[in-house]
């Protein structure tokens, strides 16, 4: 199983300061989602490692801060090579496949890790970063976030020569965290399939950071795939009512509700009296299967966003209760041609359409 996004490069930063001497990936490490063992008892076989850095930091410190991060990925992988190899194209995850490793892919997680420059993000490409999300929680100069106010109705011109750039040199453009009218201006610019990293069905939930059925009707045309999250805010209207609640209490005490450190404070103290509703593993299989009804079996993929959120559903824990969830899906009808479509076919296909010929 290949997924979409995982958050551990960030979780590692946060409780660790991102030293694998402190916490060594090779056993348990429960103050995070994913360590080695969750990932071989979870299956996956390839992994974009999301190389994530706060979208209030400023242009440059952005910069430097993403290459810590892509440094890190690239230690993760040398500390366990047994267990990790970098992957560059769909050849290199197959043969990653065959050697019983899991490939890893990196991806980087808003446009303010480029800091406006094409130069920038070409280097970040020779770093090995294989998507990149226009933006994260708030704009930058060039697109409008999903969760930031509608400054530009979508992308400027240079926004779109980002996107040109991205499929000039093979980087994917990522759509997830972007307003709706960016979804549809850069799959108007894309000539390459688009992906959406870590996205739900919004007509299931309809929360800014889900992906609309005009929106999953375009991926069949334009080849691309959405991946969906299991964050329970993206899965569950009544959870998504009570999270929009608490990002109110965080603005009511003067915090960002943008910023996951604020809101994470609120829930974990609102939660010893008013626990949030349940979300399981049902609801991640019915936006799997919405993807698949409107936009198509070979545009759906799965990107947890473990280590990314707190939220994830009860019984979907960490990356090792993937097979959970293809057990579900198989006793609700999916066939093992299908299923493989889902796992790794479909995201396989857009990382080769993405590649230079």
């Amino acid at each position: 199983m290949i997924d979409g996004h995982n958050d551990l490069p960030w979780a590692m930063r946060r409780h660790f300061d991102g030293d694998l001497d402190v916490a060594d990936l090779s056993g348990s490490v429960p103050e995070v989602h994913t360590d080695i063992p969750r990932l071989r008892s979870g299956g996956v076989t390839g992994q974009f490692w999301s190389v994530y850095v706060p979208s209030t930091l400023p242009g440059p410190t952005a910069v430097s801060t993403t290459l810590a991060q892509i440094d890190f990925v690239h230690r993760m992988i040398e500390r366990y090579p047994d267990d990790f190899v970098l992957a560059l194209s769909a050849s290199d995850v197959e043969s990653a496949a065959s050697t019983g490793r899991i490939a890893s892919m990196l991806g980087m997680e808003g446009g303010h890790s480029i800091d406006e420059s094409l130069s920038v993000l070409r280097m970040m490409f020779d770093l090995g970063v294989r998507y990149m999300t226009l933006t994260h929680n708030h704009n930058v100069s060039w697109a409008d976030s999903a969760t930031d106010d509608r400054v530009l109705g979508g992308l400027n011109d240079f926004g779109r020569d980002v996107v040109r750039e991205m499929n000039r040199i093979g980087m994917i453009v990522d759509l997830s965290h972007v307003s709706t009218e960016v979804m549809h201006q850069a799959l108007e610019t894309s000539i390459r399939p688009v992906m959406f990293s870590h996205s739900s069905a919004r007509s299931l939930c309809d929360v800014a950071r889900n992906v609309p059925d005009d929106v999953l009707g375009r991926l069949s045309t334009n080849g691309g795939v959405c991946m969906v999250a299991f964050v329970a805010d993206f899965l569950s209207p009544a959870f998504a009512r009570w999270f929009e609640e608490s990002q109110e209490m965080v603005v009511a005490e003067g915090g960002d509700p943008r910023l996951s450190a604020d809101v994470d404070a609120v829930m974990a103290r609102r939660s010893r009296t008013d626990p949030p509703p349940t979300v399981t593993v049902h609801d991640v299989a019915g936006h799997i299967e919405h993807v698949r009804d409107v936009a198509g079996i070979d545009h759906v993929g799965i990107g947890g966003d473990y280590g990314g959120s707190t939220l994830m559903p009860a019984d979907l824990h960490d990356v090792s209760t993937y097979p959970l969830l293809f057990e579900t899906l198989r006793t609700r009808g999916w066939s093992t041609p299908d299923l493989d479509r889902l796992r790794r076919a479909n995201i396989l296909r857009v990382m080769h359409d993405n590649e230079p010929s």
